[in-house]
């Protein structure tokens, strides 16, 4: 997969962009979050109207699910692979993700117990309903989210903060009133929590 790297501290963050980004994008804010961290920033493999995500989807809001697990079982493999090659501690990994990127950083979390030891998710949607999640009682969760966002309702944020939580998840909501973008005060709640939880 497409990515950067850059080596800092024990802890990394992965960087997972919105439809339609690069490896690039989430850059600026690793460094608001954590400016001393390690960084793996990952492009997503598929295409849609030549815009990279990181799983196919049907239409707005409808995932293409056999793909998605798929393609997070191809991210957590490259996570592995690239904790070997760059000498990362794969337990010290924290998922940065927008939007389809917080997708597929939640479905890592649906689908693979430990794979992550905290998430900040920017206005994602439940990956996949009617499965039984792992235990995530050692994994802290971020979701920033808006309450008039026409991409993802808040019924979504309410529906995967209690999907979450049953799996034992620590989750922390931060709503906002901008629609989908990603705001400053956003990352600057991300920061504080991360400071709390991850630091």
């Amino acid at each position: 997969m497409k990515h950067i790297f850059k080596k800092g501290s024990e802890k990394t963050l992965l960087l997972l962009h919105g439809t339609g980004g690069t490896e690039t994008d989430l850059l600026p804010i690793a460094e608001m979050i954590d400016p001393e961290a390690s960084v793996l920033s990952v492009r997503g493999n598929v295409l849609e109207n030549g815009m990279p995500r990181f799983f196919r989807r049907l239409s707005e809001g409808v995932f293409d699910e056999e793909d998605l697990i798929f393609r997070t079982k191809e991210l957590n493999q490259f996570i592995e692979e690239s904790a070997i090659n760059y000498d990362f501690k794969r337990e010290e990994l924290v998922a940065v993700g927008y939007s389809n990127g917080a997708n597929i950083a939640g479905s890592l979390l649906f689908h693979y117990q430990n794979s992550l030891k905290g998430a900040i998710l920017y206005h994602p949607m439940v990956p996949r309903r009617g499965i039984t999640l792992p235990n995530l009682s050692a994994t802290p969760v971020f979701i920033g989210a808006g309450k008039n966002d026409p991409i993802c309702p808040a019924s979504e944020t309410e529906d995967l903060h209690d999907l979450l939580s049953k799996a034992q998840a620590q989750v922390q909501v931060h709503w906002e009133y901008q629609g989908h973008q990603l705001t400053h005060s956003e990352v600057t709640a991300s920061k504080e929590w991360y400071n709390q939880y991850i630091k």
